[in-house]
C-alpha cells in the first residue's frame, strides 16, 4: 500500500491508511463512514452541539446561581479549559499507530480492557442524559408554543415531551449515520440563528423597558453553595460533547490538524451565540430568568412561535448527533451496513433506535428538571470524560516526552477535576431531591 493516498483503504478486515509521516495507521471496523467530512463540516457539528436549544437555559442555569462576576468569568474559563482538554484528546487520535474512532477504544488502548468498559459506561450515561435533556427541551419548546394560543392548559408538559420523543424517533430512523446529516446541519444552523436572534432581540427590548432588576444570587447560604457547585458542572456541560473521538473519526486526513481547525472554530466563532444569549437573558430578567428563556420574553406571538418551533426542530437534529455513538455501536455489532432503505436495516432502526428513544422519552417526561440534568451530567460524566481522563490519558501516553513540570500540571488537573466531579455530583443530586419534593412525577413545570 505504500505510496497510496491517505483516503485509500482496504475493503476487508481492519483498514489502514498512511498519515503525513507515512506511518501505517490502523482503523477499526465500523458500520459508519470514516474520514469523509471536511474540518468545516465537523466544526459545524461541534457548533451545533453547543448552540443547541440548551443555550436558552444557560441564563437561568449558569448566570442566576453565579451572578455577573462568577457567570462571566466562569463561562470564559470553561471555554478555555474545554478547548485545552479537547485538544489533548484530539492529539491522541492516532496514538500508537491506531486510529481511535471511539472514546472507549482510546481508553482501552492506553489502560486496558477494564478501562475500556468503564469509559464505555461513562460515555453512554453521559450521552443518554444529554439526550434526556434534549427531549425535555423539545417538549418545553412545543409547550411554549401551545400556551401562546391557548389559556386552557389542558395539554401538560409530559404530553409535549412524548410528541417530541416521537419526532426524534422518526428522524433517527431516517438518518442512518452522523455523516448523513450534511444538509441538515445547514437547517440546524438556520434554526439556531432564529431562536438565538429572537431570544437576544426580545430580551434586549424587555430589558430596556423593565425597571431595575435584582442580580443577587437567590437562596440561603447553604443552598447558594450547592447551586454554585451545580452551576460549575453546567459550565463544563455547555462546551463538551463527551464524544470527540467519534466526531473526529468523520474528519478527513490529516485528522489531528483538521480536528484542531474544527475545535478552534467551535471555541471562537461557535461560542459567541451562547455568550450573547446567556448574558442578554440574565441582563434583561435578573435572577427571575426562567429555565427556558423563550418563556420569559415578550413580543409578537408569531415571532415567539417561529423561535419555539425552530428550537424544537434544532433539538431533534442535535439529539441525533449525541445519540450517534450508540447507533454506531449497535449498527456495527449487528452488521447493519449497505443500503439504508433495505428492509433489514430499516426495521432494525425502527426497533432499536425507536426503543432507545422511547426509554429516553419516558425518563424525560417523568423527571423534566432540565437544569438538574445539566448539573448531574456535567458532574458524573463530563468532568471524568473530558477533564480527568483527557489529562491522565495524555500523561500516560506522553510520559516519556513530558517534563516534570508538565507532569505536575496534568496531575493537578486530574486531582482538581476529580474533586469538582464529586462535589458537583453531590450538589446535583441534592437539587434533584429538592425538586422531586416540590414536584410530582410527570410534573407540568
Amino acid at each position: 500500500m505504500e505510496g497510496q493516498r491517505d483516503d485509500v483503504v482496504s475493503t476487508n478486515g481492519p483498514r489502514k491508511v498512511y498519515s503525513d509521516e507515512q506511518l501505517a495507521i490502523q482503523i477499526p471496523e465500523t458500520a459508519h463512514q470514516i474520514s469523509t467530512d471536511s474540518w468545516f463540516q465537523v466544526g459545524f457539528v461541534l457548533t451545533t452541539g453547543i448552540n443547541s436549544a440548551y443555550v436558552l437555559g444557560y441564563s437561568g442555569a449558569v448566570m442566576v446561581p453565579l451572578g455577573w462576576v462568577g457567570g462571566v468569568v466562569g463561562l470564559i474559563l470553561a471555554t478555555a479549559i474545554s478547548l485545552y482538554a479537547n485538544a489533548l484528546i484530539a492529539y491522541l487520535h492516532e496514538f500508537g499507530g491506531k486510529r481511535h474512532i471511539r472514546y472507549r477504544d482510546l481508553a482501552g488502548f492506553i489502560y486496558g480492557p477494564k478501562a475500556y468498559s468503564l469509559t464505555w459506561l461513562l460515555q453512554y450515561v453521559n450521552l443518554f442524559m444529554i439526550n434526556v435533556g434534549y427531549v425535555i427541551l423539545a417538549g418545553q419548546a412545543l409547550k411554549a408554543t401551545y400556551v401562546l394560543f391557548s389559556d386552557e392548559n389542558t395539554m401538560k408538559l409530559p404530553y409535549f415531551i412524548a410528541i417530541a420523543g416521537f419526532a426524534c424517533g422518526l428522524f433517527a430512523i431516517c438518518i442512518p449515520h452522523l455523516s448523513a446529516l450534511r444538509i441538515w446541519l445547514g437547517f440546524s444552523t438556520f434554526f439556531s440563528l432564529v431562536y438565538i436572534v429572537v431570544a437576544f432581540a426580545l430580551s434586549l427590548c424587555d430589558g430596556i423597558r423593565a425597571p431595575p432588576r435584582d442580580y443577587g444570587i437567590p437562596g440561603s447560604h447553604i443552598s447558594r453553595v450547592f447551586t454554585t457547585i451545580g452551576a460549575s458542572a453546567s459550565l463544563v456541560f455547555a462546551f463538551n460533547t463527551g464524544m470527540l473521538p467519534e466526531i473526529q473519526a468523520t474528519v478527513r486526513q490529516p485528522v489531528v490538524g483538521n480536528m484542531m481547525k474544527a475545535l478552534y472554530f467551535q471555541f471562537t466563532v461557535g461560542v459567541l451565540p451562547l455568550y450573547a444569549v446567556a448574558f442578554m437573558g440574565y441582563w434583561a430578567y435578573g435572577n427571575e430568568t426562567s429555565a427556558y428563556l423563550l418563556s420569559s420574553v415578550s413580543g409578537p406571538v408569531w415571532v415567539k412561535t417561529f423561535a419555539n418551533i425552530s428550537a424544537f426542530l434544532q433539538t431533534v437534529i442535535a439529539l441525533h448527533i449525541f445519540a450517534s455513538p450508540m447507533y454506531e455501536y449497535l449498527d456495527t455489532k449487528y452488521g447493519i451496513k449497505g443500503n439504508a432503505l433495505a428492509v433489514k436495516n430499516l426495521s432494525f432502526r425502527v426497533m432499536v433506535r425507536g426503543g432507545y428513544l422511547a426509554v429516553t422519552t419516558l425518563l424525560a417526561a417523568a423527571l423534566p428538571f432540565i437544569g438538574d440534568f445539566m448539573s448531574l451530567t456535567g458532574a458524573i460524566s463530563t468532568f471524568p470524560l473530558t477533564f480527568i481522563l483527557a489529562n491522565h490519558m495524555y500523561l500516560v501516553a506522553k510520559r516519556n516526552k513530558l517534563s516534570s513540570f508538565q507532569k505536575l500540571w496534568h496531575w493537578l488537573n486530574v486531582l482538581f477535576f476529580g474533586f469538582m466531579s464529586v462535589a458537583a455530583a453531590v450538589a446535583a443530586l441534592r437539587l434533584i431531591a429538592v425538586d422531586s419534593k416540590n414536584y410530582s412525577i410527570f410534573a407540568d413545570i
